[in-house]
């Protein structure tokens, strides 16, 4: 429970086995006791105390450890809801946060990220988002521009001191820094986004190609149904798995052939659909036959997208390899592979890694824009400090720069929460699961 009166509900249902006033609790402290209700006992439980403003949400709260179960759990909520407390909304606790000014946006929205990131790297990146690493870099961004505008509203106020050739030669570098500085933060959502959102990946080929035999190599497990007969897949099956730090998600599409019935013509739709969108398509090939019509579309998909050519099944007599016209002229890496056999898998992870250069993202030394909010942000910021270069440029007043100063200053702030609508800031604490 946390809020002004958390402590008196607890007072009604918790008794401790050395009681204490409230006055006298210190802080980070843990009593033993029970919950009761009409005297009898609930549960025995282990309640924590925390004190305004030293706590998550800043204000006064506890934390009733009981002995779990989720009959327990439910009777203990009933007693606190039967005595004053209400049931928090999504993100409410991380909310207050924010709202008491504990954390700011940025660190608020890092929260989600690192509840619900799928690799090591995804939780690093939150976890230095919400120890405050950008919006450090967002405050020293805003003071370089706050240092120069004081100048510049002492210029405006006092016209007749003539400070507009230093005070121009000011704005003019401090410009330069800002844009320079924002320019790099906006190119990290590249890396950010594989980060957060993986590489989604379409596993493309023709029927019995090898398409599942390679989702089940990659995931160490039957996913999905192997069999000599065509079409045996008719609908995407969808999989995480981690390469180097990183989600790929990997999406198993029905073969690529002339349809026999409806529903494998929808999914081969699908299979079209989804390579045209994937950041990475892997185009699998059956080496132990000649390539065909089919083959030929498949090789023209890859062609144009991000992606490598498997040649499967190389533990047959072989009819097409790495030398063929075809498969040149797609310019894709090349792997040999029995992903039956589960050989050459490491190779197609090493080439992975070198296709999105993971091996270059270094979270230890910088900071990575993962969230698409303050993406468009920080290039709407860019476009005002390109805006106020260009006023600068044509010898404008400097009441006219002043404006799109300001202008920036505010897209920064609405990244940091200082100025941001409050739909805005319900939007983003929807995404919360209760409790956080």
């Amino acid at each position: 429970m946390s809020g002004e009166n958390c402590f008196e509900i607890l007072d009604k249902i918790f008794v401790a086995k050395n009681p204490k006033p409230i006055e006298e609790i210190k802080g980070y402290t843990i009593k033993y006791g029970n919950i009761i209700e009409n005297n009898e006992i609930i549960d025995e439980v282990l309640v924590s105390y925390f004190k305004a403003p030293k706590s998550y949400t800043a204000e006064n709260m506890c934390e009733i450890n009981s002995h779990g179960g989720n009959i327990i759990e439910k009777r203990i909520l009933e007693i606190c809801l039967k005595n004053g407390a209400k049931l928090a909304e999504p993100g409410e606790f991380t909310k207050r946060a924010f709202l008491n000014g504990r954390i700011d946006l940025l660190q608020a929205e890092s929260v989600i990220d690192v509840i619900n990131a799928k690799s090591e790297r995804e939780a690093k990146s939150g976890m230095k988002q919400l120890e405050g690493f950008l919006s450090k870099e967002i405050k020293e961004i805003k003071e370089k521009i706050m240092n120069v505008m004081v100048n510049v509203d002492v210029a405006i106020d006092y016209p007749e001191y003539d400070v507009d050739d230093v005070t121009n030669s000011e704005i003019s570098t401090m410009l330069n820094e800002v844009e320079q500085k924002l320019t790099k933060l906006e190119k990290s959502f590249d890396s950010g986004k594989i980060i957060k959102e993986g590489i989604k990946t379409a596993i493309i080929g023709k029927p019995n190609a090898g398409k599942s035999s390679l989702l089940n190599a990659i995931l160490k497990e039957d996913r999905a149904i192997v069999t000599e007969i065509e079409g045996t897949t008719r609908d995407t099956i969808e999989e995480f798995v981690n390469i180097n730090g990183v989600p790929l998600k990997l999406i198993d599409t029905a073969g690529i052939r002339d349809a026999k019935d409806e529903v494998e013509k929808i999914g081969i739709s699908k299979s079209r659909e989804i390579a045209k969108e994937a950041d990475l398509v892997i185009a699998i090939f059956d080496s132990s036959k000649e390539l065909s019509k089919e083959d030929m579309e498949i090789l023209e998909i890859a062609k144009n997208k991000k992606s490598i050519i498997i040649l499967n099944k190389m533990d047959l007599e072989t009819k097409v390899d790495e030398n063929n016209e075809k498969i040149k002229d797609a310019n894709s890496k090349v792997i040999k592979m029995s992903a039956l056999k589960k050989e050459g898998i490491e190779e197609l992870y090493n080439e992975i890694s070198n296709l999105f250069s993971l091996n270059e993202i270094n979270l230890d030394n910088e900071v990575l824009i993962t969230n698409i909010r303050h993406k468009d942000l920080i290039s709407k910021a860019i476009k005002d400090v390109k805006k106020a270069k260009e006023t600068l440029d044509k010898k404008m007043p400097l009441d006219i720069i002043a404006i799109f100063m300001k202008d920036i200053l505010e897209d920064l702030a609405e990244i940091t929460g200082e100025e941001v609508t409050e739909d805005i800031i319900d939007e983003i604490f929807s995404k919360f699961c209760l409790g956080k």
